[in-house]
């Protein structure tokens, strides 16, 4: 059998559904909830910023969900995705593991982020929209969104969080190519960062502050909607579709994973690798460690609080129960932008509290040398953010090492670092530092949480 194992015999490669965890949850998700009125959210109050297929996704219980036809026409031109074998990795770390990585980097735009943004930018235009606004950290998102946009006519804004911005030019050129406007945020577009403006001018803007901007604009307008490339669960319904091709080509290897990590910051990628396992474990099947690795310096799953929280700084959005940071939170400017979000997905938040996944975060230093021992080893530079997955398979790897254990692990290798050479040269020269947050920053956001009733939270 072949290292690489790429193609299926027929389109069962490619799964017509996407799987939806919430279907197999032992215990309910919390509901989602008006901050005014502090029920819970009909479709009605998001019909302003989602097209009503998203909408209907959002809150499905549905095992399983069609991908529509035009949607799979346009992944065919990279999916499915290859699973690896890391036989190189395996013989450098003298691991007895065996370790598969599923590459998403080969899409268009270099990431796991089209499998949701093609889906949206299609419902939207189904629905008549014109205009779709978004944020993006390290700009994958944003540049798969752009992508998404010129396939179905749509303009598309971005908001990219100003230290990204800065850091990462080349995707913004990337975005323009494809049609798109990017601007740093906070910017003086909106009013919500005219205000982070006011109070400091050289903010260097946060997730929670880019996703503002994106919604103050979306609703402005009626040919205008939100698009999100994380967190909420129709995004990582999208996702699941990794997971799902990666259970058919293990399949093939003969092999089934012990281990499976993910890198997480919203938790798109990381649900999508996790997920369809996860969904087989509580259906009846084999119980596996599902591992979430996070930033030290943005630790949502291991530091956060369980609360329900805003999804944006100015306090826009709905309130969704989820591991916080607090909305205010402003994360220290690390080169894993994608990862710089005060807040994880409900849904993997949920789990993580019926103890289904672990958690455990990294510095930004030892996730770069997991980097770069993996890209010599296997010939891929990994993006910042899938460098915390390296660091958390290599970790497994050493474990079995030490317990002389010949585990099969598995993780998702989200996307290549061809647009942050310059962290790598930071890392090179000496000059990548572990950034902290201030622990009385964490303090003062978390004390700012809304106050919830018991017998809801």
């Amino acid at each position: 059998m072949s290292d690489q194992i790429k193609y299926l015999l027929d389109e069962s490669a490619m799964p017509k559904d996407w799987y939806n965890l919430a279907a197999d949850l032992p215990v309910p998700l919390p509901p989602v909830l008006h901050p005014g009125t502090l029920q819970p959210i009909t479709g009605a109050d998001l019909a302003p910023l989602f097209p009503m297929a998203i909408i209907q996704q959002e809150v499905s219980t549905e095992r399983y969900i069609p991908i529509p036809e035009e949607v799979r026409q346009v992944f065919r031109q990279w999916r499915p995705t290859p699973l690896f074998r890391a036989r190189v990795l395996e013989k450098a770390l003298d691991t007895p593991a065996k370790i598969y990585y599923k590459y998403e980097g080969v899409s268009p735009a270099g990431s796991h982020k089209p499998n949701t943004a093609i889906p949206q930018a299609f419902y939207n235009k189904m629905e008549g929209v014109k205009r779709l606004t978004t944020e993006t950290g390290a700009g994958q998102w944003g540049t798969s969104l752009s992508y998404a946009g010129s396939l179905f006519g749509l303009e598309v804004q971005v908001f990219q969080v100003r230290v990204s911005f800065n850091q990462k030019p080349y995707r913004r050129a990337v975005m323009e190519t494809y049609g798109a406007t990017c601007v740093a945020s906070p910017s003086d577009l909106t009013e919500s960062g005219r205000a982070i403006l006011a109070k400091d001018p050289n903010h260097p803007g946060s997730l929670g502050i880019a996703i503002s901007e994106a919604v103050e604009l979306a609703v402005q307008r009626d040919d205008t909607k939100y698009a999100l490339g994380s967190v909420l669960n129709h995004v990582l319904l999208h996702q699941t579709i990794i997971g799902q091709e990666a259970l058919l080509q293990l399949a093939m290897a003969g092999d089934d994973p012990d281990v499976i990590v993910g890198c997480t910051g919203g938790g798109s990628n990381f649900a999508g690798i996790a997920f369809p396992f996860l969904g087989e474990q509580l259906r009846g099947g084999r119980s596996r460690r599902i591992v979430a690795v996070e930033p030290a310096a943005c630790p949502s799953l291991t530091r956060g609080k369980y609360a329900y929280d805003f999804g944006d700084t100015a306090h826009l959005t709905p309130l969704t129960k989820m591991h916080t940071l607090g909305s205010t939170f402003t994360p220290p400017g690390f080169h894993a932008g994608g990862l710089r979000y005060h807040g994880m997905a409900p849904m993997i938040s949920h789990i993580k509290e019926l103890g289904l996944i672990e958690a455990v975060a990294y510095a930004q230093n030892p996730c770069f040398e997991a980097g770069v021992l993996f890209a010599r080893a296997e010939g891929i530079v990994p993006a910042p953010e899938a460098n915390h997955a390296v660091k958390g398979a290599i970790e497994e790897a050493l474990r079995c090492k030490r317990e002389g254990k010949s585990e099969v692990i598995l993780f998702n290798l989200c996307g290549h670092g061809h647009f942050d050479m310059a962290a790598y040269n930071d890392y090179f020269a000496g000059k990548l530092s572990d950034q902290q947050y201030e622990e009385s920053e964490l303090a003062m956001a978390l004390s700012g949480l809304p106050s919830v009733p018991d017998n809801i939270a």
